[in-house]
């Protein structure tokens, strides 16, 4: 715990200090000087469901002339990012919206930029809850709702009973730990539901896959596979299949990726819940508008809710992908 308080305290020495090297000028436009709203956005990489979140940041950004996005790639490297952030503070834009490569990393960052009177938007990954205190909102999904509403779902087909098996993503991801921790509030609820099975596959298809070879193998008896997302539940998917075990075992996943809703129309995946990311760009960087003008929100959750998506509905959920 020292120790990473005083790496914290290391960052942001070095970020203040960046600032105060010397004086900067406030980012141009290049629109022959008319005023602009500029909004630094940090995201930790442009590729998988990211893409989504920066559809809606660029959809918004095409929409209104008065705001100006500069939006860097981290590449999955907060030490890039805490960088690029800094970057950001000493152009002196009006707000930054930061989706985070790791939240560890992220309170050096916001204390920077609030030294310098620059508000944050964290965007997707809920920081921790001293750093919540610090920033203007963070705009996401709750993860632990889309946990319960996954297992809601899968406890019903299940008639309430039944084995299973739960694949969580990344370890120490707050999405990870929310995720589950919605899977197992309601399997608490129903006495005749177990859990006999529980590993990461780092949120990643291949190791999904893996993952399901091995629970094979062990013979052990499983009614469900519960997954923290869609990559993880198709690699689960894949892997029943080709050991001919497919059959009446449910698979859930989480996100509503393009794969996943594809997996789910073909009846494949049985159950997904969306997340937004469409819907979440568009609000980080209304909400950065809002705090580059001043403006009071009710809260610093601005909430994008998950919804559940079945064969049933599973079209309704393609068309946003369309966008």
């Amino acid at each position: 715990m020292k120790l990473k308080k005083m790496t914290s305290m290391v960052m942001v020495t070095v970020l203040i200090t960046s600032l105060l090297a010397g004086c900067v000028s406030k980012v141009t436009s290049g629109d022959g000087g008319k005023n602009q709203i500029v909004i630094g956005v940090a995201m930790p990489a442009f590729e998988d469901w990211f893409t989504y979140l920066i559809g809606g940041i660029e959809e918004y950004d095409k929409q209104h002339d008065d705001v100006k996005v500069d939006m860097v790639d981290a590449k999955n490297d907060a030490g890039k990012q805490i960088s690029q952030v800094e970057t950001m503070i000493a152009q002196q834009v009006d707000a930054i919206v930061i989706n985070p490569v790791e939240t560890a990393a992220l309170d050096p960052m916001v204390v920077a930029a609030n030294e310098a009177g620059i508000p944050v938007i964290v965007v997707n990954r809920m920081p921790e809850e001293d750093t919540m205190e610090k920033i203007y909102a963070f705009v996401g999904s709750e993860s632990l709702e889309g946990g319960i509403i996954q297992m809601e779902k899968v406890a019903e087909m299940l008639d309430g009973k039944g084995n299973i098996a739960i694949i969580n993503g990344t370890l120490g991801h707050d999405s990870v730990a929310k995720r589950t921790k919605g899977n197992k509030k309601v399997i608490e609820k129903h006495p005749n539901l177990k859990i006999v099975l529980e590993a990461t596959a780092d949120y990643q298809r291949s190791q999904g896959m893996t993952l399901m070879e091995n629970w094979i193998q062990s013979g052990k008896e499983i009614d469900a596979v519960v997954a923290n997302n869609d990559e993880m539940a198709i690699g689960a998917i894949m892997a029943l299949e080709e050991s001919g075990k497919r059959s009446d075992i449910i698979v859930a996943g989480i996100d509503g990726t393009a794969d996943g809703l594809d997996y789910v129309k073909q009846g494949k995946l049985n159950v997904t819940t969306f997340q937004d990311g469409y819907g979440q760009g568009e609000g980080a960087i209304e909400t950065a508008v809002k705090a580059a003008k001043g403006e009071k929100i009710e809260g610093k959750f601005v909430n994008v809710p998950f919804k559940l998506v079945t064969k049933e509905n599973v079209d309704e959920y393609l068309k946003k992908l369309e966008r």
